[in-house]
């Protein structure tokens, strides 16, 4: 376990923690609170921003954010706690506990829980952002995705698919008689005194409940309204920064979960598609990869208004908490570079990007289609994608494969920046003064695409 150096340097961490955060607070793409602690010691917690920005309302540690994706892992909890008690099997097919969900008999609780049960993904049709802002049962949900066909073999590949998880909150309320929400109540949150932790639900008052946003690079805006019944096992608590680190406190006890049941969870049971060189892998409801050398668990969250990012150091029994009441926060981003502050590790002080005035005819020699280039890190989902460049009305757009087309910045005739996500470009030409590749800088990584026409 790795102790403070000394009180003058552990202070010191801590104020370069806070400067980076203030930081990040200037350029508009964060909010939220911040927890980091090591052994059971809060080193850092603070709350930044506004909670809620029509009543001036600022976040604290109080703050209660939406989790997004960071609930899995307490769905995965809930499902081997079930099996402590002897109510179901892991590697039993689904159909032992749903019938009547075609190709159940295929598909086992281990399948749903570490992504590999090859069920699309209801967040990726084309009719979720029109149908999520309506109440809807858990059941008919189930039933918008569980008669298309599987995208692969059971247990063949990783893909991250939400709806896995909502089977996984279907299977834990039949075999416990209770909601979802119940449950974890009963078996998690009130068994470890997390009274700011739950199921949200728009129509409950909480207090203390942030709001959502989304920061346009020059204004914050409303997020979309997101009914709570959609994301459920796979995306719908609520929890603070100080109820975070009370969970990651219980998961080197048997206060919840005993040893196997852990050990179970944290066991890197699949390879996950990266565009890191680091090899990454996921157990039940956690990703398992290296981070400044160093074993990291962690998982991510978005959702609607809202980013987290959890991540843990078991080995040095480091934890860093980031909850965002910012759709656009990098915060994933900020997990790593405050883990990298701790340990004396390099890392860039965010700075607020402003455009410049360029001759817009420049615009037209950097549209066109470009490609990946061909890269061992890069898995073929991200190989495959085409980027292109466009301009319109004296402005210059950017869309991939798949994604919405985004204007981008000038800092400079060759340099250019996203106002939505920190990454930036740099256009880059040849011997004969043409320009042949676009490099992306993005999480501290420069990935270069060739032009093809």
């Amino acid at each position: 376990m790795v102790e403070p150096q000394n009180d003058s340097g552990d202070r010191s961490k801590m104020g370069e923690i806070e400067a980076y955060l203030q930081a990040y607070l200037e350029t508009g793409y964060f909010m939220g609170s911040v927890l980091v602690g090591l052994g059971g010691e809060v080193l850092f917690s603070k709350g930044y921003g506004m909670a809620n920005l029509e009543h001036n309302i600022p976040n604290i540690l109080q703050t209660k954010f939406r989790l997004g994706s960071v609930t899995k892992q307490f769905t995965a909890t809930a499902i081997l706690k079930l099996q402590e008690q002897n109510l179901l099997d892991i590697n039993n097919s689904i159909a032992t506990y749903l019938p009547d969900y075609p190709c159940g008999e295929q598909i086992t609780v281990h399948h749903l829980l570490n992504h590999t049960a090859g069920i699309p993904n209801y967040t990726n049709f084309d009719d979720f952002s029109t149908k999520k802002k309506l109440e809807i049962k858990l059941e008919d949900l189930i039933a918008s995705f569980k008669y298309l066909p599987l995208e692969f073999t059971p247990g063949e590949m990783f893909s991250y698919s939400n709806s896995g998880y909502l089977v996984l909150s279907k299977i834990i309320e039949t075999v416990s008689n209770q909601s979802y929400a119940d449950y974890l109540q009963q078996y998690i949150f009130k068994p470890l005194g997390m009274k700011d932790s739950g199921y949200d639900c728009h129509e409950t008052i909480l207090l203390n409940r942030a709001a959502g946003y989304i920061f346009s690079g020059e204004e914050y805006q409303n997020a979309d309204f997101l009914d709570m019944s959609f994301p459920s096992g796979a995306g719908a608590l609520y929890s603070t920064v100080d109820d975070i680190y009370t969970w990651e406190r219980s998961l080197y006890t048997d206060a919840i979960l005993n040893q196997s049941s852990r050990d179970t969870m944290f066991a890197s049971t699949i390879k996950v598609p990266t565009d890191e060189n680091e090899l990454a892998y996921y157990g039940y409801g956690w990703f398992i990869d290296t981070q400044h050398n160093r074993r990291r668990i962690s998982h991510g969250g978005g959702i609607d208004g809202f980013r987290t990012q959890f991540d843990r150091y078991p080995n040095e029994q480091i934890a860093i908490a980031i909850l965002s009441n910012l759709q656009t926060s990098p915060a994933g981003k900020i997990g790593r570079d405050l883990a990298a502050i701790l340990w004396g590790e390099s890392y860039e002080l965010p700075q607020k990007r402003k455009a410049i005035e360029i001759d817009p005819t420049i615009y037209e020699t950097y549209v066109g289609t470009y490609k990946f280039e061909p890269s061992s890190s890069l898995p073929p989902s991200v190989s495959d994608l085409i980027f292109t460049v466009t301009t319109k009305n004296r402005r210059i757009f950017t869309q991939l494969t798949g994604q919405e087309v985004v204007e981008i910045f000038p800092e400079s005739p060759t340099k250019f920046f996203l106002k939505f996500v920190d990454a930036q470009l740099t256009f880059v030409t040849n011997k004969e003064n043409k320009v042949s590749q676009v490099i992306l800088h993005q999480n501290r990584k420069d990935t270069v695409l060739n032009r093809i026409n």
